[in-house]
């Protein structure tokens, strides 16, 4: 005697879908589209960095040495915390508006989503990164020993490194408020442990050690490797890996938090 299973009996997983390229562009394109009709939203994301290390700069008008000696690590940090927070706010709004869940019910696989947005936000965290080292090392006359590409590229990092940031804590929030309330939670305490306001090696021994595991406390450090050296370092290297690695680590987080919901 044979037995058959229902389709719906015993509720089997969806298989896992391969990222397919054009899935993933096509969600990258339309979530470029949405955003180009917030032009708020692409002024915080591209001209605030800029906005703050011009300021920074002239806050130290007197003492040139000290902008040297923190706008390289502030050029890396301003992207991440300015992605982190558009980031976060637009993804909670496709979460609760409902986009997502449509989405994730046609034959699109979270990977697809996932990369889609990453994709979408990542473009947008390129020319930011391009507009604020080009305004820092050519306008701003921020001095660096090493390649002005070299600097691009952790600021980048940093920036994408925000953008998965930001896609994973949308998933605890219920609201924009909630969303900003995740920033002294998740970005404060890398702000202070990095090593901007002092070396981590004077720190505490136990602040030293959480530093340690902080993905900002080697983007800060790979700034620093540009700016003291005139070639790539195996420790910029190091730094670099590990930021991309969270960084990639966080999106597959993020791609977890997203569910089929049937009911």
């Amino acid at each position: 005697m044979s037995t058959s299973t229902s389709p719906t009996a015993g509720a089997p997983a969806a298989p896992t879908r391969a990222l397919n390229l054009s899935r993933t562009l096509a969600t990258a394109g339309r979530v470029l589209r949405q955003l180009r009709h917030d032009p708020r939203t692409i002024a915080l994301m591209l001209l605030v960095p800029c906005l703050m290390l011009f300021l920074l700069r002239y806050v130290f008008d007197g003492s040139p040495r000290t902008f040297d000696s923190i706008g390289a690590s502030l050029l890396g940090i301003f992207p991440l915390i300015t992605m982190f927070l558009v980031t976060s706010i637009a993804t909670l709004r496709e979460r609760t508006s409902g986009t997502l869940e449509r989405l994730l019910a046609m034959p699109l696989g979270k990977g697809d989503v996932i990369a889609g947005y990453a994709l979408a936000f990542g473009t947008l965290a390129i020319v930011q990164s391009a507009l604020a080292t080009g305004l820092a090392l050519w306008f701003l006359d921020l001095d660096v020993t090493g390649s002005a590409w070299l600097l691009l590229l952790v600021a980048l990092l940093d920036a994408l490194l925000g953008t998965a940031l930001g896609l994973f804590v949308s998933a605890f929030a219920a609201s924009e408020f909630q969303a900003v309330q995740f920033m002294p939670a998740v970005i404060f305490p890398q702000l202070l442990l990095c090593g901007l306001f002092t070396p981590r090696d004077n720190m505490h021994p136990v602040l030293e050690a959480i530093s340690d595991v902080l993905p900002m406390s080697y983007a800060v450090d790979g700034m620093n490797e540009v700016l003291r050296h005139t070639d790539m370092t195996a420790t910029f290297v190091r730094d670099v890996l590990i930021v991309a690695g969270c960084a990639l680590l966080v999106l597959g987080l993020g791609a977890a938090t997203l569910r089929r919901r049937t009911a």
